[in-house]
Parts: structure tokens; C-alpha cells; sequence
């Protein structure tokens, strides 16, 4: 293998641009988002709802509405496959590239039992008999910690609990062993305690399968356990990127430094009233003139509200678009 090969990220992306045709003309739901996902890393997303952060892995799936548009470039272990043919990325989606989906229940077929629904994806992509896929089904359902594998398999989606969907999902995505598993909203649907469960069980098939993990979350707190990286979205930009714990110690956003300070403090002597963000998000159909978060930052000046911020490095690796970024 060339160094140049065994350096190449598993995904890569530059300058991807999502719009949607609306009534009223276009909307951008994502703007200019550049990202590489390297082989084994977990590279968390975070940001408020409407940012844009699921909008760029869906893109990258094929997976957008008609009325959407992608532009730019998505690369999967050095190929192109934004706007590859279907019948062509069908093959790599659900084998090499895999998504676990926010809701579960929409996700899985209602009137198929989970063990038809699992066995299918090793007949569909692995060419497996359909015994051979039960039994194969039946491993990866006990593999993700679901009690009593052999009577989950005759049960219909709507017979499991949240958690148990969730386990159902996840099994799904590895059974043809993903170079890449993106995780859209995991645990939002969950209570704390199945949230923390599935948090341990993303961690543990992670470093058993060796693959490379996107973690998409507003709740950074959800992502900091996991995320050797950290990629902050803001009204479909990227505003920080850093290494997760760089980011934590210390962010250089005004808008990050608001949600790390928004993360429950369990272990604080006493309580204390959490901040908020002021304001609300921008909608898709927002100006591009000046800075987004303008309107909601406290070190807001005429030039964040004229002038739009690139995309910058500031000390090691992180990078941040910031007129007046937050100093160490």
C-alpha cells in the first residue's frame, strides 16, 4: 500500500451545497461544507435543529427529497459518489456506507418482522441463502445486547420498546461490516437511561469493528464522549472544527463557547441556572451578508454584521470563522 493510499480519508468532502426548490424560489440548507472522516475516527456534528448537519450526510447517502439539489463533492474511499447512478450507490449503501436514523420506527418496515428485515440486507448485498441470513441476523441482534434474539427475530417493530428499535438499527447497519456508520440523532427519542446504553454500545461496536463513526447530535454533551473530532454547524456553515478535547478546554466560537455552557453540570456543588441562546436560528432563506450568528452574539460588531467571516485556523488544528474569536 503508498503512504498516498493509507492516508486517504474513508469520506471526504468539499464545497457540498444543498438547496431546495421552494414555492418562492431557492432555499440553501447547506453552505460551502468541507469535512474528511478518517478510517477508524469518530467525528461528532453538532448544532441546534435546522442547522443543516444531518441535511450534509444525506446528501452524501442520496437520500434528499425531489425538490433538493446537491452540489460540490463527496468522496467515499477515493471514489465520487454525489450524484452517483442509484443502482450504483445502492451497492454501497447498507454494505460499506450504513445510517442509523433518528426515529427508528420510521425507519424499520411496519408489517415485516425484524428478522425479515435484517436477514434481507445480507441476501440483498452478501448474496446469503435465507437461512444462512437468520442465523447470521440472529448473532448481530444478541451482538448488540438484545434479550432473547430468537423471539425478537418474530416480532413486528411496533412490538419492541424505543431502546430495543434503537438495538434493532444498529445491528442492521453492521451486518455487512461498514467501513463508515453514521449515527443521525442516536439517542433523542430515548430516556437518559437507555440514551446511556446506547451511548456504551455505539463505543464498544465502534472499536470492535474498527470502522470510521459520524455522530450527529445537538446535545454536545451526548457527542463529547465519543467524538475524536468536533464539527460545529451553524445555518448550514461550518463555524468550528477541532479536536474534541481542544474544543472542550476551550472554544473559539462564540456559539460553541454558548453550548458547551448549555451542557448540564451534573457534578456541580450546587445548582445553577443554565444559560440559553438568545434568539432564535436564521431560516434557510436567510442574506448572506455578514456573519449568521451576528444577530445572537454577544461580541457582535458592525464589521460581524457587514462582513461574513471565513473559515480560519487558529492554533494547532482547530479552525474557526470568526471575526473575534474567544482567546485561550
Amino acid at each position: 500500500m503508498t503512504p498516498l493510499a493509507a492516508s486517504m480519508p474513508t469520506l471526504s468532502m468539499e464545497n457540498l451545497q444543498v438547496t431546495y426548490a421552494l414555492a418562492g424560489g431557492f432555499s440553501a440548507a447547506v453552505r460551502d461544507v468541507s469535512l474528511t472522516v478518517s478510517s477508524r475516527e469518530c467525528l461528532g456534528i453538532v448544532g441546534e435543529s435546522g442547522c443543516g448537519k444531518t441535511q450534509v450526510f444525506t446528501a452524501a447517502m442520496g437520500l434528499l427529497s425531489g425538490n433538493a439539489r446537491a452540489s460540490g463533492s463527496v468522496r467515499f474511499d477515493g471514489r465520487e459518489i454525489l450524484g452517483l447512478a442509484p443502482h450504483a450507490l445502492n451497492r454501497i449503501r447498507g454494505s460499506e456506507l450504513t445510517m442509523i436514523f433518528q426515529d427508528p420506527m420510521s425507519a424499520l418496515t411496519p408489517h415485516l418482522r425484524i428478522g425479515v428485515q435484517l436477514a434481507e440486507v445480507l441476501v440483498t448485498h452478501r448474496g446469503f441463502t435465507w437461512r444462512d441470513a437468520m442465523r447470521a441476523a440472529r448473532f448481530i441482534l444478541e451482538r448488540v445486547r438484545v434479550p432473547e434474539a430468537h423471539r425478537r427475530l418474530r416480532q413486528y417493530p411496533h412490538e419492541l420498546s424505543g431502546g430495543m428499535r434503537q438495538r434493532v438499527m444498529i445491528g442492521m447497519s453492521l451486518l455487512c461490516e461498514p467501513k463508515l456508520l453514521i449515527a443521525d440523532e442516536p439517542t433523542s427519542a430515548l430516556d437518559v437511561t437507555v440514551q446511556a446504553q446506547i451511548m456504551d454500545l455505539l463505543r464498544a461496536v465502534r472499536l470492535e469493528a474498527a470502522m470510521a463513526m459520524v455522530l450527529i447530535s445537538h446535545d454536545l454533551g451526548v457527542v463529547a464522549g465519543l467524538a475524536d473530532r468536533i464539527i460545529v454547524m451553524y445555518a448550514g456553515r461550518v463555524v468550528e472544527a477541532a479536536a474534541a478535547g481542544e474544543l472542550l478546554r476551550h472554544a473559539h466560537h462564540p456559539y460553541t463557547d454558548l453550548l458547551i455552557k448549555c451542557v448540564p453540570n451534573l457534578r456541580a456543588a450546587r445548582l445553577e441556572r443554565m444559560p440559553c441562546l438568545p434568539g432564535q436560528a436564521p431560516g434557510a432563506a436567510m442574506q448572506e451578508r455578514g456573519c449568521a450568528f451576528a444577530p445572537r452574539c454577544p461580541r457582535a460588531t458592525e464589521q460581524c454584521r457587514s462582513e461574513r467571516p471565513l473559515l480560519r485556523s487558529v492554533q494547532r488544528s482547530a479552525q474557526v470563522a470568526c471575526h473575534h474569536p474567544l482567546s485561550p
